[in-house]
């Protein structure tokens, strides 16, 4: 399928072929259809995958002629929101639709010049979003498409509450077009809330990490993980490293004692204000300093080249989180250096990461800081979870069953159990 096959506007198929477009990628091919037809669309759809054209186009198709504020973008991060305004600016180019895009961490005053001038569609973090709505600056009541963008990390990042507060704003009848990278179970429940009849969609690029990327695992005692830190720190050399923790506690703990070991380092998580976010990401950039801290929330907002180092000083519990955290080095046909320290109980979760992979990670095993005496923690299995050894109880029974108890005992024991 080619764009020009689309029953696109005229003026939109221009504008993509002047930006050098002619086949639509998988998730556009399946996404846009539907969408001109009116229907909701629900899309799993990572970065990088052409998302943004997949909802898009549909939108400025559908409000051609039209005036005052119709199509409504939320977007988890002030980074997103401005690539979303961006390339939707692009795509209404000759259209006399007006994008604009509101985000916090800047002043509310430019923001109401531009939404005094009018607009078509708004692009639009959800705190900013409920800035303006609480002001009375915006008026969702004629809003026709509202779409969701990255709503995993929406959800990641507390903003739950700010989409309940949109929903009961804009129209109840409208179109819906919901994306998230994954769908985890807060995730189906909230597409559930939002869509009608939904047509399903997905586009998930074969996982893979960057050609670039040297990817290695340290085994080591949580207790020690900080420590390993300062010894990589002062043996090897680390031009930039992004470094991901779990948690806002863990990365402001671990912010603090590499700080005091002599490392000046900045913290990305969503408990800072976006005026420190934007501040703690130039200093990155611009090479202030070395060593960003952040959690999962922060890793797809984070866009730098030349990261030499991704350090995960923790392992992430989705294993597809690991690929968009090692995918912030190695960028452009670049090398990097890929780092996870794993402790005893995350094992397991380095286990799941290489079996999305297809293939096992090398470990380094360093004196003095091996998870086992002997740095074999292969030896090692991950403890078994509560359905695992439920299920391993009731194959036991099962196999004595066979051999000591009739059928009606057998019963009696697994409903005790």
């Amino acid at each position: 399928m080619r764009f020009d096959e689309l029953t696109l506007d005229p003026q939109l198929l221009r504008n993509v072929a002047a930006m050098g477009y002619e086949i639509p990628t998988p998730i556009q091919q399946q996404a846009i259809p539907p969408a001109l037809e009116g229907r909701d669309v629900l899309g799993r759809a990572p970065t990088g995958t052409g998302k943004t054209a997949a909802f898009m186009l549909p939108t400025l198709n559908r409000l051609r002629g039209k005036e005052g504020l119709r199509a409504l973008v939320i977007c988890p991060t002030r980074e997103l929101a401005m690539q979303v305004a961006e390339n939707a600016k692009e795509y209404a180019r000759g259209t006399e639709l007006f994008v604009a895009v509101v985000y916090g961490g800047t002043p509310l005053a430019k923001d109401e010049r531009d939404l005094r001038a009018g607009v078509e569609i708004l692009v639009a973090t959800p705190g900013r979003l409920i800035d303006h709505m609480e002001r009375g600056n915006i008026d969702l009541s004629e809003v026709e498409v509202l779409i969701l963008d990255e709503a995993d990390r929406m959800l990641d990042m507390g903003f739950k509450p700010q989409i309940d507060q949109v929903l009961r704003r804009v129209p109840k009848v409208r179109q819906t077009l919901f994306f998230s990278a994954t769908m985890p179970n807060a995730v189906k429940s909230l597409a559930y809330e939002m869509l009608d009849n939904a047509v399903t969609v997905e586009a998930a690029p074969k996982v893979q990490t960057a050609e670039g990327v040297e990817q290695f695992v340290y085994p080591v005692e949580t207790r020690q993980k900080t420590e390993l830190m300062l010894h990589l720190l002062k043996e090897q050399q680390w031009d930039s490293a992004l470094v991901f923790c779990r948690t806002k506690f863990g990365a402001d703990r671990l912010a603090t004692q590499l700080t005091r070991g002599g490392y000046e380092v900045e913290v990305m998580h969503s408990d800072r204000n976006m005026t420190q976010r934007v501040r703690a990401l130039e200093k990155f950039r611009e090479g202030k300093v070395k060593i960003l801290i952040a959690t999962d929330v922060a890793q797809r907002g984070i866009d730098v080249e030349g990261i030499s180092h991704v350090i995960n000083y923790d392992a992430p519990k989705d294993p597809e989180g690991y690929v968009h955290r090692v995918g912030r080095t190695a960028r452009a046909g670049e090398k990097g250096i890929a780092i996870t320290l794993m402790s005893g109980g995350e094992i397991g979760d380095v286990a799941a990461v290489e079996h999305l992979l297809g293939s096992r990670i090398p470990r380094v095993h360093v004196e003095g800081f091996s998870l086992l005496g002997e740095g074999d923690e292969s030896k090692m299995e991950p403890k078994p979870t509560p359905q695992e050894q439920r299920a391993s109880r009731g194959r036991r029974l099962g196999a004595r069953a066979s051999k000591e108890l009739t059928p009606e005992e057998l019963a009696k024991l697994l409903k005790v159990g």
